[in-house]
Formats: C-alpha cells, structure tokens, sequence
C-alpha cells in the first residue's frame, strides 16, 4: 500500500491520552537523513523518528492533581509507517501510515497534595499514540 513520504519538516502529532496520565503535548520536529529531496527537502528514513524528542511537557493524572513534566518521544512505528520497497541512503522511507507508539518520559513526577509532604507520582514512564502530518501531498513510498 503507497502512502506519503515524511520528509523534513513534518510534524509527529501526539495525542494527550497517555494511559491514566494526560499530556499537554506539542508536535516533534521531524529531520531527513535520506539522500534524496521532495519539495527541496531531505526524505526521512528508518530510524529518524528515534530523534524526534518533546521536552518539557506538563502532565497530570486523576490520582496527581499538581502538574509534573516530562518529554515525548516516538517508542515504535505501525507497520504501514515503514516502506517495504521504497529506499534513500539503503534504508527503507518513512511513511505517514497510521498511528505510531510513544512514550511520554516523566522528568519532574506529578504530586498529590498532602501533609506535610506531597506525594509524587512513583510511575516513570507512560505509553500513548500519535499521527504524522505530512506537508509532502505528491510523492507516495510503497
């Protein structure tokens, strides 16, 4: 199945929905290493979403009500976001596809009020979703 090119300068779009955490999320920066250009600008290829990170995200949970911060970042690609035939620099083109795996990477916990102290919250990490947004609408990878 042929879908987009992601090349530099496309968005990953995370959704808020992190398990029981919810995230004030901002779109990653995608940046191409293929050889290859669309609109002028480099293709990305497999294993340029690992660099996309979001750094200082405010997060809050039903059980946490003091907000803490943390850094988004893509865990995994779907199956259709990896273009079986479809190379630049001998690796496979990343494709807008559906929803990709991410982690949101608690830096500073969120708290519930308490006395005397707050109670942080003692979960490191959480696992959600998001989407490419494609500024490229010519060029498909298969």
């Amino acid at each position: 199945m042929s879908d987009f090119i992601i090349i530099t300068g496309d968005k990953a779009m995370f959704n808020p929905n992190f398990g029981q955490a919810i995230v004030t999320v901002r779109p990653g920066d995608l940046i191409g290493t293929g050889k290859d250009k669309i609109n002028g600008k480099l293709v990305c290829v497999d294993g340029d979403e690992k660099k996309v990170i979001v750094p200082g995200c405010n997060y809050m949970t039903p059980q946490y009500s003091i907000p803490g911060v943390g850094m988004l970042t893509i865990e995994s690609l779907a199956g259709n976001q990896k273009a079986q035939k479809t190379e630049s620099s001998g690796k496979p083109v990343l494709l807008k596809g559906a929803s990709f795996q991410a982690k949101f990477q608690v830096m500073v916990p969120a708290q519930q009020p308490s006395i005397p102290n707050p109670i942080p919250d003692a979960t490191p990490q959480y696992s959600g979703t998001g989407t490419f947004n494609s500024m490229n609408t010519k060029v498909k990878g298969t």
